[in-house]
């Protein structure tokens, strides 16, 4: 059996816990608080603790999906994202800049948070973006 600990952060806020990914064999198994961090130093919430619980579900979408013929099919990460790039400079040319907006997770780091909101206003041109920060 082979056993590690990988320091991450924790993905359920934009605090930015530090936490340990307990793995066995090559599975995460459980997770543990980073004791030396400086944010967290040592602690976690419920959600912390169960940070580990999602990587497993079978309802977990691990390829991105595109709706062909009304139906979502898997496609290539490519493919997804020169569908987003093409989809957002149409409605850009199309409606201008303040027809689309951005909303933003408080399970992204403080530092994606930030990149969306640069892309925002800096690529697209609009200050329509919001946060859900709530902790």
């Amino acid at each position: 059996m082979e056993y590690k600990n990988i320091l991450t952060t924790c993905p359920f806020c934009g605090v930015g816990c530090g936490l340990n990914l307990q793995v066995l064999d090559g599975k995460v198994v459980g997770v543990l608080p980073a004791k030396t961090h400086p944010l967290s130093r040592g602690s976690l919430c419920v959600k912390g603790w169960n940070a580990h619980a999602f990587i497993y579900h079978k309802d977990r979408l691990t390829q991105p999906l595109v709706r062909r013929n009304g139906k979502l099919v898997e496609t290539s990460w490519d493919e997804a994202l020169d569908l987003v790039a093409h989809r957002l400079s149409e409605s850009k040319a199309q409606s201008g800049p303040d027809s689309i907006a951005f909303l933003s997770s408080a399970k992204a780091t403080n530092e994606e948070n930030y990149l969306l909101q640069k892309f925002a206003r800096a690529v697209i041109g609009t200050n329509n973006i919001d946060h859900c920060a709530r902790l």
